[in-house]
């Protein structure tokens, strides 16, 4: 996104991460501010204190490649989480390429990279493209193509599946996912938490507990998440990151953080107004929050090791959250004395295209709807969500849909005319 279009919404930019937040303000002052780190050449390094009325943290998450020994881009593995690192990765995969180009087979292993990974779906779109390039390429038969995840079953996605129906069918997204991998002759290991990655070899262990290597040319496994690192200080200048943050590094919010058992979760856990509970100025949205507990049903090894995907918070759902907060913001600076604006994950939809082939006329994408993302099943006994709104389709359709998205998606974000009638 250029500067000018912070300059046309009147926003002051700044180069810059923030690295602590003074919510009482300090010794000197008491007006809560955060504390920044410039990241722009010309100041680099410096710091400023920001004062602030209300905060919104939407920093999105750290990509926590040293919870996995060997795990990442500068170590034994490849990643497609930034633009930076699908550039390497591209090149990477172009070597493997040229070598089936010349006979050589080769073993392609995708998924994620640690047993608390989120964001199956962006390695799930990453798989699918590539064995849709070396399709296009008239090398598939020289590729082993292989998935790692720590899905219980395919088609969890970290939301514990779905039930789709198709055809005057319930089918789960299960049957969905086993059925598209095996079309595009895609093996799979599930259950698994990534251990170690070391040069042309994983070493995981199974939900069951077993330990076990698997032997690659090329691997893309994702991170798990974690919170950015802020840290919290009060007006004596005493650490109370704790007081704001989860130990995972996210932020409280106004969910029912209670521990008890899978049994006694309840769509009323998940917060509302992703506001804190103790600096009522204070919100956090999109993968920022700490979220209550997990969508998929939480399971260790009997060795403890939890091998389950946490859930996802990106995407559509970041975008309302953002908008509803931003207006419940507008509403207290005009006097109300809480946020009128709700959010829930339980009573939220999305909308999600997972793209599996990226071409106009041989392409596809898997187009799914889903309602609501934390399932009810007090409201919707035997699947816990609609399924008249909870839906999913693969085709040539679902390729052009992310095609124009993905340009509407840019529109917006520029503020161009009529960007607000777009919906997130």
């Amino acid at each position: 996104m250029s500067l000018c279009t912070y300059k046309k919404f009147g926003i002051n930019f700044k180069q810059a991460k923030a690295i602590a937040i003074y919510p009482e303000g300090s010794s000197t002052t008491t007006t809560p501010f955060v504390r920044i780190e410039y990241t722009s050449s010309s100041k680099i390094g410096q710091t400023e204190d920001v004062p602030y009325d209300f905060l919104i943290n939407a920093t999105g998450p750290k990509l926590n490649f040293d919870a996995t020994p060997g795990l990442g881009p500068d170590k034994n593995s490849y990643s497609v989480c930034t633009y930076a690192h699908a550039d390497e990765t591209w090149k990477a995969l172009q070597v493997s390429i040229e070598r089936m180009k010349k006979g050589e087979k080769q073993t392609l292993l995708i998924g994620t990279g640690h047993g608390n990974c989120t964001c199956q779906g962006a390695a799930f779109e990453y798989i699918f493209n590539v064995e849709h390039t070396l399709r296009e390429a008239k090398i598939r038969d020289k590729a082993n193509l292989v998935w790692i995840s720590n899905e219980y079953e395919l088609g969890d996605f970290g939301i514990g599946g779905m039930h789709i129906k198709r055809g005057g069918y319930i089918t789960s997204s299960q049957i969905f996912a086993e059925s598209f991998y095996v079309e595009r002759g895609v093996s799979w290991i599930k259950r698994a938490h990534v251990q170690n990655v070391e040069k042309n070899v994983v070493h995981y262990e199974t939900l069951e507990g077993e330990e076990r290597d698997f032997h690659f040319d090329f691997a893309m496994l994702l991170p798990p998440f974690s919170g950015v690192g802020l840290k919290s200080y009060n007006q004596n200048g005493e650490d109370i990151t704790s007081k704001l943050f989860a130990p995972n590094g996210f932020m409280y919010v106004d969910a029912d953080y209670t521990q008890k058992p899978y049994e006694e979760w309840k769509p009323e856990d998940w917060p509302t107004y992703y506001q804190n509970p103790t600096y009522k100025n204070i919100f956090a949205v999109g993968i920022a929050f700490a979220p209550p507990h997990p969508i998929s049903k939480p399971m260790k090894s009997p060795k403890g090791t939890p091998i389950f995907p946490t859930p996802p918070r990106t995407g559509m759902p970041s975008g309302v959250m953002g908008r509803e907060v931003a207006k419940s913001i507008v509403d207290m600076v005009n006097g109300a004395d809480k946020p009128t604006r709700s959010a829930s994950m339980a009573k939220m939809g999305a909308a999600c295209i997972a793209s599996a082939g990226a071409n106009l006329f041989k392409g596809s994408a898997a187009s799914m709807t889903i309602y609501p993302i934390v399932p009810d099943f007090k409201k919707y006994p035997i699947y816990g969500r609609d399924t008249d709104l909870t839906t999913g389709e693969i085709g040539l359709a679902g390729h052009w849909l992310k095609y124009i998205l993905h340009y509407v998606f840019m529109y917006k974000a520029k503020g161009n005319p009529f960007w607000r009638l777009i919906p997130e």
